[in-house]
């Protein structure tokens, strides 16, 4: 097979082995060689760059060492101190910190003190015995200072090191450079220098693996390896990789000369070479892996770096120079940008960690740097962009809001529209490609929140409905421990603030009349699980409520309050739902869904029923004739891919049984949940992926769910706002008394006034519609009673405002 056969249409599900990468060895004409890598590149990276913003701190300069190329590494210089200070290395990660760096870069040489005396007397008088000891108290200072994610490059470790390490480190780091051993021979790169023994590298990087931390490594070229032997030392770092999953990039450097070492006269590698040895990588590992290349090494041809398959272009400094290569500069920010603009991409920052290990912080991040990472990241492991947060006063972030709305039409790239459209006909979206919509920013974003809007116009119109209903939570003891939660109050619970209460059927019936009065067409009713409580509970709730007004909607009880009282009573799951409905229950809220997917619920809410559990008690219902909300709580430790999971299990449930009323996203409200407390989740969504979960859901959910809710306690006016430019037709309940919500933090308020609600409907450019439960129209009673309830009210204790703190 020829070169040229081989490349063409490379499949992205296998990678080049050993005999086909050497046959690429000679090849003459580079273009398709550069064409196969590129699209592997887009089929997974699309049109991202990646950059970090960093800052560079050399510990020490001192190295045991003496690699035949190197300018960082040298010996003791009279007056010049063997190790930074703490001053210094503070100072240092402060200035990075103003210039809006997260990673601080520790570089240093490879234990100093195994060579030097004047390390081993400045590590004394530091209160160290080693290096890596003093580079674990700095690290930990950085963070702890200044929250800059530390990256360290240490050279050789084992396991006491890495366990030492991995407590201060979001991620770590050291060069393969090559695989030749030759290349330590006498008069060759690496003579005399023990730690760049091929051997002893893999040995750390296997150790890394073992010890799950998050690893950068790659290869130095132009130093006298050969095109075989580049081969095996990236077959060798694929080797690692395909054992443990930590190594988060490849880079692909080349060797500069430098005026006074050995090699200064050695000619540094071609850019076709460097370009030829990118693209082998990137057909060598799978298409996910990340594939950089140093900018300031390459000047001038960076978009040439792009069309090689790179998709990172590795820290970059505001700040410090590269001290491994300071004849070298970085490229400025905002040249670097238009470098990659030029190339047909967009220039990302990232953090030390890369996406693909953020996302599973569980297994890749020590639980001391869990916090930091999780409040500076998405729920695809990205930065943040802004600081808001469901439940808080914080104004939607202006760049993200504008994009919801734009002026002209937004314009998405390929594989976005080819999703949008099939959406948009009725097609039932695959896994991937609903986590493609939610990955969507800048004109993607838009044209999804615009595809959105579109179908709601055609399906709903202009009419936003909502429903005129009182919370009765009947009690807030609870012998489960979900994580999320800040509302249960009990000796089994996670105890957080507010008392614990149990109100009486005298009471509940006591609230079912008040609302009645005040014009609310339906209670809604959950709690706790009382550890007193049995099914014969939510019975008697349902008769007290029948019992004071028989003509209130009861919608009630939490596919998990379901399954507790048929166990409780020994009952299967429909026969205990049909005597409920005897008593007076009309429909089910959808909530205690979270996440309908088991590796999300293992960790937040592993006492409760699991996900078919939920499907199944919802699936009773619905042939039994109760209608039911469904829900989604997101943005605590959850993915883009346990969404899509989510929306494609619902879905297919209402293809089955056309029960769900409605879909409902509840952005996760961080402030008092105890997950959050403890070091262990996200604070919420970001406002861009609070917005798409409505938009991606009235797509993904299409012809299915045709009402799409959103939650002003969570998200406040202005959210809902933007929300209703996204395929949102429902704006839920008044509520009367919410406190769920409120007890995990969220400030917007425990009620909203009919006339309030229109007002905020109207002010969208929409028209509003008082429904009932089944989105059918309230009857002219029902908002005669209900406005003229709330102007009472108003004109005597005013009613709290949104956005006001109770």
């Amino acid at each position: 097979m020829t070169a040229q056969t081989l490349l063409k249409d490379f499949p992205l599900d296998r990678r080049l082995d050993r005999h086909q990468a050497l046959g690429l060895i000679d090849i003459a004409d580079l273009e398709p060689l550069l064409a196969a890598a590129a699209q592997r590149r887009d089929a997974a990276h699309g049109d991202r760059v990646s950059y970090s913003r960093k800052v560079f701190i050399p510990l020490t300069q001192l190295c045991r060492d003496v690699c035949h190329y190197c300018t960082f590494a040298h010996p003791p210089r009279k007056g010049e101190r063997a190790f930074l200070t703490r001053d210094e290395v503070l100072a240092i990660a402060e200035a990075g910190k103003r210039a809006g760096c997260k990673e601080a870069l520790f570089t240093l040489g490879d234990k100093p003190e195994l060579r030097y005396r004047i390390a081993r007397e400045e590590l004394e008088a530091l209160g160290h015995k080693t290096t890596l000891s003093y580079l674990a108290e700095m690290a930990d200072l950085v963070w702890r200072e200044t929250g800059l994610l530390p990256h360290l490059n240490p050279g050789l470790l084992d396991d006491e090191d890495f366990r030492a390490l991995r407590p201060v480190s979001i991620s770590q780091g050291i060069m393969l450079e090559t695989i030749s051993e030759r290349l330590c021979g006498k008069g060759k790169p690496h003579h005399g220098s023990p730690d760049k023994i091929p051997a002893a590298r893999i040995d750390t990087m296997k150790r890394a693996g073992e010890h799950a931390v998050p690893f950068t490594s790659g290869i130095l070229i132009g130093i006298g390896e050969t095109r075989e032997e580049r081969i095996d030392s990236l077959l060798a770092l694929r080797d690692l990789n395909d054992a443990h999953g930590h190594i988060q990039e490849i880079i692909v450097q080349n060797f500069r000369p430098k005026p006074g070492t050995l090699m200064h006269d050695v000619d540094a590698p071609t850019l076709d070479d460097h370009l030829w040895t990118i693209a082998v990588a990137r057909l060598l590992f799978e298409p996910e892996m990340n594939i950089q290349a140093p900018p300031n090494l390459s000047p001038g041809a960076l978009q040439q770096l792009v069309g090689a398959g790179i998709n990172d272009w590795g820290g970059v400094s505001p700040v410090t120079p590269d001290h491994v290569n300071p004849e070298a500069p970085w490229p400025h920010l905002e040249e670097l940008a238009r470098a990659t603009a030029g190339a047909g991409k967009l220039l990302t920052e990232r953090l030390a960690i890369y996406p693909s290990h953020a996302r599973h912080a569980l297994k890749w991040v020590d639980q001391k740097m869990r916090t930091p990472l999780y409040n500076l990241i998405d729920a695809d492991g990205w930065p943040r962009s802004d600081s808001w947060c469901p439940g808080r006063q914080d104004a939607p972030p202006a760049a993200d809001a504008a994009l919801v709305k734009p002026s002209i039409p937004a314009r998405a790239r390929f594989d976005i529209q080819a999703i949008l459209d099939k959406a948009q006909d009725g097609a039932l979206l695959g896994e991937a490609e609903i986590v493609r919509l939610f990955r969507a920013r800048g004109n993607d974003f838009s044209a999804v929140c615009q595809a959105a809007d579109e179908l709601r116009r055609r399906v709903n119109g202009d009419v936003v409905s909502y429903v005129v209903t009182r919370n009765i939570n009947y009690t807030n003891i609870c012998y489960f421990k979900c994580q999320f939660c800040a509302f249960s109050k009990g000796k089994l619970s996670e105890n957080l603030r507010g008392r614990p209460y149990d109100i009486g059927m005298d009471e509940v019936a006591r609230r079912v009349s008040e609302a009645w009065d005040r014009g609310a067409s339906e209670v809604c009713m959950q709690g706790g699980i009382h550890p007193s409580y049995t099914g014969q509970k939510y019975l008697d709730i349902c008769e007290a409520v029948r019992g004071a007004v028989p003509q209130i909607h009861l919608h009630a009880f939490s596919p998990l309050e379901v399954s507790q009282g048929a166990q409780t009573l020994g009952l299967p799951v429909a026969e205990f739902l049909g005597r409920l409905q005897a008593a007076g229950l009309k429909s089910l809220p959808g909530t205690a869904a979270e996440i309908l997917d088991d590796e999300v619920r293992e960790h937040l809410c592993a006492d409760k029923i699991n996900t078919q559990q939920w499907l199944d008690v919802m699936r009773a219902a619905h042939g039994l004739g109760l209608r039911s909300t469904a829900t989604i709580m997101f943005g605590h430790i959850d993915r883009y891919e346990n969404w899509a999971r989510h929306l494609m299990r619902v879905r297919d449930l209402q293809i089955e049984t056309g029960g769900f009323t409605e879909f409902v996203p509840l952005p996760f409200v961080h402030m008092e949940a105890p997950i959050y407390l403890k070091g262990r989740s996200r604070p919420g969504p970001t406002f861009r992926e609070a917005v798409l979960m409505h938009a991606v859901a009235r797509l993904a959910l299409n012809p299915h769910i045709t009402n799409i809710q959103a939650s002003w306690v969570k998200l406040g006016p202005e959210g809902v706002r933007h929300c209703l430019n996204a395929g949102v037709n429902d704006l839920g309940g008044t509520l009367m008394d919410e406190s769920i919500s409120r007890s995990a933090g969220a400030s917007f308020g425990q009620e909203m006034t009919p006339q309030q609600m229109e007002r905020m409907i109207v002010s969208a450019g929409r028209l509003p519609r008082l429904r009932n439960t089944l989105y059918g129209n309230a009857g002219a009673e029902i908002r005669e009673r209900a406005f003229a309830a709330a102007s009472a009210r108003e004109a005597g204790a005013p009613v709290l405002q949104v956005g006001g703190v109770h």
